[in-house]
């Protein structure tokens, strides 16, 4: 999985309005009159844009091969770069002939519903998506139609030092949030390392724990969403963090870029760090020597039976309401969304699949494995249009999390936020 695509797929993308191309209520009728077959679709040729990075080859040309033997018609992909990509879809998705499928992140999914840019999937939901995972789902759906397809998604495991844990005596990686707490502490103890590298403002694994708290970061007030760093559940959500990272020499004031968590990990001397998978990658080119050294796991939560909250990051497939292939941009979907090519996309990109059952094609793949687990507990950030602005920087979320951790109150630090946070939210879109 390419560093770019993971890093691009948790922002929110910010989105100005779409011209509406035909309603999203399945948008302009294909011109095969439904038939499928090698001659129902034979002169037509499916434009799909995906992200760089999304599609490994063998599973592009797999995918392409068994679409035109069963439509007729030809399949066309087109690589899109994430940077500039919300304009870019904006501006095609308003013209007259705007890609037939596409991928999207999840977070961005709902602000184009809004403007009537996608097509409505409910027949495909119906057809093919009866054991989507509700987790990765609710991302593609918006009041209450389904105007996406859920793809794929990624999320933050433990990325650990085996032999600094095996020099503390710890023998098997924990289970629940407590046992967690006490082996870092026990590295602390007998190891000369620093027990968890957590900068003060990871802040995507702060939106885990308030997923696992059960929390919402804004909430309702009249016709306006306003923040809700308030709530006691968001509260217990940053207690948590607070105590994980007082073990950490990490900044307060600085996320997980600056510096690269991974090239801290790298130097030898941390027990683990909470990052994407694709980071070990980066502690490895580093220093190489650190490779046979690495190890996963699943972020512990509570208890044993149910793991850590987590952000997922990820993609969904869209068909353009603008599209006059409807029909066959569908046709696309059952095959490139079908167990035997989303269980081949999970084993080549080393991603989440929409089902539950297809995560056996993740076997081999440490990092995927240790993911896995808690995709079904996951969420992403509130899914409404006007969350966009609120990740723009300075990020309010971080502004809190540090007021916290530098020793306000978690109510005080939701105070010191709250104008510029319901500021952005009442940002025009």
């Amino acid at each position: 999985m390419k560093r770019k695509l993971i890093a691009a797929i948790g922002v929110a993308g910010m989105v100005v309005s779409i011209a509406a191309c035909g309603g999203g209520g399945g948008g302009a009728k294909s011109d095969s009159g439904g038939k499928v077959g090698p001659d129902g679709y034979k002169g037509q040729t499916l434009t799909v844009w995906a992200m760089d990075g999304s599609t490994p080859d063998t599973w592009q040309k797999d995918v392409t091969a068994a679409f035109e033997k069963k439509t007729g018609a030809k399949l066309k992909f087109e690589v899109q770069q994430w940077n500039g990509i919300q304009q870019k879809l904006t501006t095609a998705l308003s013209e007259q002939n705007p890609p037939d499928v596409f991928e999207v992140g999840n977070t961005q999914t709902p602000a184009y519903a809004k403007t009537g840019g996608l097509a409505d999937l409910g027949d495909l939901k119906s057809s093919i998506g009866a054991d989507w995972a509700e987790s990765m789902n609710k991302s593609a759906v918006s009041d209450g139609k389904q105007y996406a397809a859920p793809w794929f998604v990624v999320n933050r495991v433990v990325i650990y030092n085996k032999k600094i844990w095996a020099d503390a005596g710890i023998k098997d990686t924990p289970k629940t949030r407590d046992e967690f707490y006490k082996d870092l502490q026990t590295i602390g103890k007998k190891t000369g390392a620093e027990p968890l590298y957590l900068p003060g403002q990871n802040w995507y694994h702060f939106v885990g724990l308030t997923i696992g708290e059960g929390a919402e970061l804004v909430k309702k007030d009249g016709d306006k969403y306003v923040s809700n760093l308030a709530d006691p559940k968001v509260a217990a959500a940053m207690e948590t963090y607070k105590k994980f990272q007082a073990l950490s020499k990490a900044p307060k004031d600085k996320d997980e870029a600056t510096p690269q968590q991974a090239e801290v990990f790298a130097k030898g001397r941390t027990g683990a760090f909470i990052g994407m998978g694709w980071e070990s990658a980066l502690a490895v080119k580093a220093n190489p020597k650190i490779e046979k050294e690495i190890g996963y796991f699943t972020i512990p939560g509570a208890t044993a039976d149910k793991p850590e909250g987590v952000f997922l990051g990820g993609s969904n497939l869209a068909v353009a309401a603008g599209s006059k292939k409807q029909d066959l941009a569908k046709e696309f979907l059952k095959i490139a969304l079908s167990d035997k090519f989303e269980g081949q996309l999970a084993k080549e990109g080393g991603v989440i699949p929409n089902k539950a059952a297809l995560q056996s094609n993740l076997k081999g793949n440490a990092a995927a494995e240790a993911a896995a687990p808690a995709a079904a507990g996951g969420g992403t950030t509130p899914l409404i249009p006007e969350w966009a602005p609120v990740e723009n920087a300075p990020n309010p979320i971080k502004t809190y999390m540090t007021a916290v951790l530098k020793g306000k109150s978690p109510a005080a630090a939701a105070q010191q936020v709250q104008a510029e946070f319901d500021k952005r939210l009442s940002q025009k879109q």
